[in-house]
């Protein structure tokens, strides 16, 4: 397994983490069983990098990761949890006495005394524009409830505005074959900042696993049902807000592209990697096969010139026009 590091950050992570969402909830069921032995399997692999948050299940994502973690012992990876959407998610919601309790919950949950890394979880536009909040998470770090604090964001302009705070250590950002634009002057900026990139939903909701087609049927609990116009949260959360059947065009045009004895998911891992500033991509696993596959694809070859000039057409011609300006 491969490291990065971001300067703000300041550890080494793995290159590819473990995306907790799948194992707490609206991804259909996943039984305990199955969800420890998905994080068991990546910790195996060596990952070190896990990502979750307080409402993933209501809090079962962060206690299944304190158990798992509590049993195996030893040194423990680097985790990243989120805080904000439990309640109104409005810009007054965000006091010191509302991220306190957020923050202790989750340490319960975790199994820890101190978080590595919180991040706002895609909190109201206005809250970037207030600086208060992130002098609030300043001092919860030099109070030693965290090690660094971030952001996890829906918009581009978000992410940039992010930045802006010196003690934003990391920014999480849907990033993918679908969702091309934060490899602009985001990246960019982020990289000079030393700014840790954290790219979620990699896989586009799984449709650049390449197993989906136009008869696909998802469990009502699943946000891939109940959430394709963004009924529940941000449309861009699911399928990365490209329509599914464009998507799933798309998807058979990148097909030839996958080297032989390569799986299409592995393919899109490796393509994220290329990037040099992305610190860690964050695939979901809901099995101990997913979670394998996925550790799996920091082994994968660079990606040719050529190969990804012709993902960047594909993008160009069939995604880009539903996506591009909107995050």
């Amino acid at each position: 397994m491969h490291t990065r590091k971001a300067a703000r950050l300041g550890v080494d992570v793995s290159e590819i983490g473990f995306g907790a969402w799948a194992i707490g909830g609206t991804w259909g069921e996943v039984t305990q069983a199955d969800a420890e032995a998905a994080l068991n399997a990546a910790l195996d692999e060596g990952v070190s990098f896990i990502d979750t948050a307080d409402v993933y299940g209501a809090g079962r994502s962060e206690q299944i990761i304190g158990k798992v973690l509590d049993e195996r012992g030893g040194d423990r990876p680097f985790v990243a949890t989120k805080a904000g959407r439990g309640g109104p998610n409005t810009p007054e919601s965000y006091t010191r006495s509302y991220l306190e309790s957020c923050i202790n919950q989750s340490l319960t949950n975790l199994k820890c005394e101190r978080l590595d890394l919180l991040q706002l979880h895609c909190p109201h536009p206005a809250v970037f524009y207030m600086p208060e909040v992130f002098a609030t998470l300043d001092d919860l770090v030099s109070a030693g409830k965290l090690r660094h604090y971030g952001v996890s964001v829906e918009k581009v302009e978000e992410a940039l505005k992010a930045i802006e705070y010196p003690g934003v250590a990391g920014v999480q950002i849907i990033y993918n074959i679908f969702r091309q634009r934060p490899a602009q002057l985001f990246f960019r900026e982020a990289e000079r900042k030393g700014v840790a990139v954290i790219a979620r939903v990699p896989l586009a909701s799984g449709l650049l696993t390449g197993k989906m087609n136009a008869h696909s049927t998802f469990a009502s609990d699943d946000h891939r049902t109940f959430n394709r116009d963004g009924e529940m949260f941000d449309r861009g959360e699911t399928f990365s807000g490209v329509p599914f059947g464009a998507a799933l065009e798309a998807v058979d045009h990148i097909r030839p592209l996958v080297p032989e004895g390569t799986t299409m998911a592995a393919f899109a891992l490796r393509w994220i990697l290329m990037d040099p500033a992305v610190t860690v991509v964050i695939p979901g696993a809901k099995n101990e096969v997913q979670a394998l596959a996925n550790a799996r694809a920091s082994d994968l070859a660079p990606l040719a010139d050529d190969t990804m000039s012709a993902v960047k057409n594909v993008y160009d011609r069939d995604i880009a026009p539903h996506v591009h300006q909107r995050w």
